[in-house]
């Protein structure tokens, strides 16, 4: 790392230790530009390539972290969550919420009291599967090797949901996707909770045709962030619904497959079988 380079990241540890001391505060980007001897312009920047988000962004997650720990831990009202995480008001807290973390802060407090969850295990060509639904569509699909702690790991994000194994139209309809003709499948309809970032990226990702590829470079020009590679590669490997959202088809730009939320060989094995199924289809 060169001396400027070094220097530059002083100061964006720097910036992001500020942030972190004094989000109560809510301090606006000129504050923390000048805690470090930047222009905003320049800071605004430099923060955004090191961290892969903008220093608002840090600090909006900054402050929702607090604010999730204050709901978890005590008996807080929403005003009072509010108030010590450093908002305005609840209207601020609900808008945070529901931009970071895709539902209000009384959903979160409640745990999902009012939600219905369906799910089941199926078997797929690669290996076995943990699905789940509500009323409006997937909201976890994934590859597993333990039963117990897929399920444990859907009910911490939902502790007060109802919970029942069983497989609805809805899972079946998606499961379709590994032994039908893909182009006479049902519309698959997926319930999501994930940042507005997050949603950007994985609606990108719906978007990459079956047996084709692209970079993460590639995705971040396409939602017009074209410096955010970084924060695209983190929102890939969040994606919670694997193969539906097909973040298989993403490699670096130097060609290598990279890393998969479901192991390496499992991505090589999806990525070829998908090209053959082009092959066939196409009459080669």
């Amino acid at each position: 790392m060169n001396e400027q380079k070094t220097l530059d990241y002083a100061r964006i540890a720097q910036a992001i230790g500020y942030i972190r001391e004094n989000f109560k505060r809510q301090p606006g980007l000129d504050e923390i530009a000048g805690e470090v001897a930047l222009s905003t312009a320049h800071f605004q920047r430099m923060f955004t390539e090191w961290a892969g988000v903008s220093p608002k962004k840090f600090l909006q997650y900054t402050s929702i972290e607090y604010a999730k720990r204050i709901l978890n831990e005590t008996h807080a009202s929403l005003f009072d969550a509010a108030q010590e995480t450093g908002l305005s008001g609840t209207g601020r807290l609900y808008d945070l919420f529901v931009n970071i973390e895709g539902m209000t802060p009384g959903e979160y407090k409640n745990g999902g009291e009012s939600l219905s969850i369906n799910y089941s295990f199926a078997k797929s060509p690669f290996g076995e599967i943990f699905i789940a639904s509500t009323d409006k569509g997937i909201c976890c699909m994934e590859f597993v090797d333990d039963h117990d702690a897929a399920f444990n790991s859907l009910r911490k994000k939902f502790p007060n949901a109802k919970f029942t194994s069983i497989v609805d139209e809805v899972q079946q309809n998606a499961l379709f996707i590994f032994t039908q003709d893909w182009s006479k499948l049902k519309e698959i309809k997926l319930h999501l909770k994930g940042t507005g970032f997050q949603l950007k990226v994985w609606e990108t990702l719906l978007k990459i045709p079956v047996g084709g590829l692209t970079t993460y470079g590639d995705i971040a020009v396409g939602i017009n962030n074209p410096r955010a590679c970084r924060a695209v590669g983190t929102a890939v490997g969040e994606n919670p619904v694997a193969f539906l959202i097909p973040c298989h088809r993403v490699i670096r730009a130097s060609g290598e497959l990279g890393n998969y939320h479901w192991g390496e060989i499992r991505k090589t094995a999806m990525i070829g079988w998908e090209a053959a199924k082009g092959e066939v289809k196409r009459g080669l």
